[in-house]
């Protein structure tokens, strides 16, 4: 199935429960409209979910995969948000009747790692709690860490507390009373042969997370990361204007300085499906015949990026004239 067609294929699904997790922080559990199972999924998966004013905001499904009932979801309000936290927390209600895309997953747990090391900050608990589900569930071996700023912050502590999950479970707050910190140095370095990593939160996590890593000498394949928003800085110089060439119906596209592809896609009338806008999630994928793309996203990794084959037309440009891309 093509990417296109994967994003028009959804289903609609009744928010049953709502309700405050966390502070800033709100829980939405989503079902069949006709109370049918909903699509299987692995831990680390998201769905895509359509909201008022066409957007559509990825969101990871923190309930456990044997829960085929229910999608649970946890949303914190973004105060720079481009609407997606915001439509939910203010216009969402219980009861109300969403659709969303079937579950897709870019953060999967390794099936050949020994030992999974689950690291989470603020809402990143959501995809890394998912995966000690299935851990659980499956017997695996794994141990969890979750940093927050401060504990009224912190999600999903009750599911955290259940069997199978408080024993392998550390909560580190910086502040408050007796605060702590995540010691991700430390916690690499005393990680068995054959352990894999896993890293979702913040940027500044995440990167920590790489940097120690590759410090250390672990093989990039053993260190998967998600990230929720790209970084403050990421570059934004150089856009200067390029061609974009869609090779199925030959069209040409311009794309101006100061204008992503995507934007100019859409004002000729090309539908692409995005959701994070930031070149993070990877929903707008293309590939590239041709050219050489100005790579300037967080979701292709550094050998998929010196093969030039694709790129992220919502953020990334191009090095050469034109791209003629696989659209």
């Amino acid at each position: 199935m093509s990417l296109a067609a994967a994003m028009t294929d959804t289903l609609a699904v009744r928010v049953a429960r709502r309700w405050p997790e966390a502070q800033g922080i709100e829980a939405f559990e989503l079902v069949h409209i006709e109370g049918a199972a909903l699509p299987a999924f692995s831990a680390g998966a998201h769905v895509d979910v359509h909201l008022p004013g066409a957007m559509v905001r990825p969101y990871s499904i923190c309930s456990a995969p044997h829960e085929r009932w229910r999608y649970l979801i946890c949303v914190l309000r973004e105060p720079a948000s481009r609407g997606g936290s915001s439509a939910l927390h203010d216009a969402v209600a219980e009861g109300d009747v969403l659709r969303i895309g079937r579950p897709r997953n870019l953060f999967a747990l390794a099936p050949g790692a020994r030992h999974h090391l689950l690291l989470a900050g603020g809402i990143g608990i959501t995809p890394i709690l998912c995966m000690a589900q299935q851990l659980v569930q499956a017997g695996g071996s794994f141990a969890l860490h979750y940093a927050v700023q401060q504990r009224d912050r912190a999600a999903l502590l009750g599911l955290l507390a259940g069997p199978g999950l408080a024993e392998r479970s550390q909560v580190y707050c910086s502040a408050g009373d007796a605060p702590s910190r995540m010691d991700i140095g430390a916690l690499l370095a005393q990680a068995e042969p054959g352990t894999h990593v896993y890293a979702c939160g913040p940027a500044r996590l995440v990167q920590a997370v790489q940097s120690a890593a590759a410090g250390q000498g672990w093989a990039p394949e053993r260190v998967h990361v998600e990230l929720f928003a790209a970084p403050q800085g990421v570059r934004a110089d150089g856009d200067a204007a390029f061609e974009l060439v869609l090779a199925r119906s030959g069209r040409v596209v311009d794309v101006p300085a100061g204008c992503s592809a995507t934007e100019a896609l859409a004002a000729a009338g090309v539908a692409v499906p995005t959701s994070c806008g930031q070149g993070v999630c990877g929903t707008c994928l293309m590939g590239v015949f041709s050219g050489v793309p100005d790579h300037r996203d967080m979701y292709l990794s550094a050998e998929e990026r010196e093969r030039n084959d694709q790129f992220l037309p919502c953020c990334s440009r191009a090095l050469t004239e034109r791209l003629v891309v696989d659209w």
